[in-house]
């Protein structure tokens, strides 16, 4: 992987790292919500959504990990301050004080914001020839793309 990133033009490798640092900022962001509405879902479906809640943001924190160490990789700078984070994130923070339907209508608008951040970033390292990135960017978009599946769903089941 470091090979890779020393032969690439130093251009195409910071577009590449500015893709993986605001997909980083996204999930981050995302976990810690996912996190929150795990601890505040209430209802008749608190069991399936503190479950399914659970799942997003195990998932979203080893994905984290993912994106840290492909940056690292890249040779370049991992950023793991949360204000940062919440300062360049297209996902914002909630305060978790709602019910348990728009907990799942936020999450999924999130996850579809999240699939088309890394769209983005494989769209880039596909132009710049970076197969791990892509690979990488691929696997979490069919993630997201999954859990948006899921959460919509259980909107679909809703008297709404």
């Amino acid at each position: 992987m470091a090979l890779v990133a020393a032969k690439m033009e130093p251009t195409a490798k910071e577009e590449i790292v500015e893709g993986l640092t605001q997909a980083l900022a996204e999930t981050a962001v995302e976990t810690m919500k996912a996190q929150n509405f795990h601890w505040n879902v209430t209802g008749m479906a608190f069991g399936p959504l503190h479950e399914l809640f659970q799942k997003i943001y195990e998932d979203h924190f080893e994905g984290q990990d993912f994106l840290a160490e492909r940056i690292k990789a890249m040779d370049a700078h991992a950023e793991g301050r949360l204000s940062v984070f919440l300062s360049r994130s297209a996902i914002t923070e909630h305060d978790g004080k709602t019910d348990a339907k728009t907990m799942i209508e936020v999450l999924l608008k999130d996850q579809e914001t999240l699939s088309s951040t890394l769209s983005a970033l494989a769209a880039v390292a596909d132009q710049h020839g970076d197969w791990a990135t892509n690979d990488m960017a691929t696997a979490r978009i069919e993630v997201h793309d999954k859990f948006a599946w899921m959460l919509r769903a259980h909107l679909r089941g809703s008297a709404a």
